[in-house]
This record gives C-alpha cells, sequence and structure tokens, in this order.
C-alpha cells in the first residue's frame, strides 16, 4: 500500500470533508447534508479531500554567520 499524502490513518473532520465548506465566519463550517457544524465534528458521509488539508508549518532554519564555519 503506497504512503498517502498526510498518512494512511486520516481522522474524519468536516474542515477538510468533501461535503463541507468554510463558514463566513471562517470558524464552523458549511456542511451540504447538516448545515452549520464544528471543524472538527464528522458523519457518515464524510469523504476525505486532499487540497482542503492544510500542511503544518515548515520549521524556521538556523541562522549561520562566517564563523560557524571556520575551522
Amino acid at each position: 500500500m503506497a504512503k498517502k499524502l498526510f498518512g494512511n490513518h486520516i481522522d474524519p473532520a468536516c474542515a477538510y470533508c468533501l461535503q463541507g465548506r468554510p463558514a463566513p465566519d471562517r470558524v464552523m463550517v458549511l456542511c451540504r447534508k447538516f448545515g452549520p457544524v464544528a471543524p472538527f465534528y464528522s458523519c457518515k458521509k464524510f469523504r476525505y479531500d486532499p487540497l482542503k488539508r492544510v500542511p503544518k508549518k515548515r520549521p524556521e532554519l538556523p541562522q549561520y554567520n562566517a564563523e560557524d564555519f571556520r575551522l
């Protein structure tokens, strides 16, 4: 089995479901089946949409100077 974009086990949540879209207040999710719901709510109609996932931020790289590279 190939590794999927965000891993093989995806916890269902309306924030990245095919049926949901963000509400204007950006707090709730508007579900086509159930109306406004919490972002981490899930139901039996959950269909994963990988394009709605927001990846974690990359860690900041340390700042180096010329002293770090002297022998």
